[in-house]
């Protein structure tokens, strides 16, 4: 694993962070918002939101005085394709699993 999806497991390993990214699912929202719906205050939002965006998971737009999050693809397509290995792994370990259990006596 590199240093980028290390970042990356240390910001979504945190929950108010972890929830920050489901609300992000459904499309950019700002400090306000994302304060307001996870019920925190408007600085801790903040903070967490500052991690996100130097792990490169969220991206921030400014228009006018506010700023708008969004997810980033990126981190997670990468996360995807590292995880791949261990799906495979994963599949083999219960496709031999279920092989044992066929073997067992009734």
């Amino acid at each position: 694993m590199d240093e980028q999806n290390t970042a990356l497991f240390a910001a979504l390993a945190e929950p108010s962070r972890m929830r920050i990214v489901s609300l992000l699912r459904g499309g950019p929202l700002s400090v306000g918002e994302i304060a307001q719906r996870l019920q925190i205050r408007q600085p801790q939002a903040s903070k967490h939101l500052k991690v996100l965006q130097q792990a490169g998971v969220v991206e921030v737009e400014a228009e006018a005085n506010r700023r708008h999050y969004r997810l980033r693809a990126e981190p997670f397509q990468e996360l995807e394709i590292w995880l791949t290995g261990y799906r495979e792994l994963w599949n083999e370990r219960f496709d031999r699993l279920d092989d044992y259990l066929k073997q067992m006596p009734d």
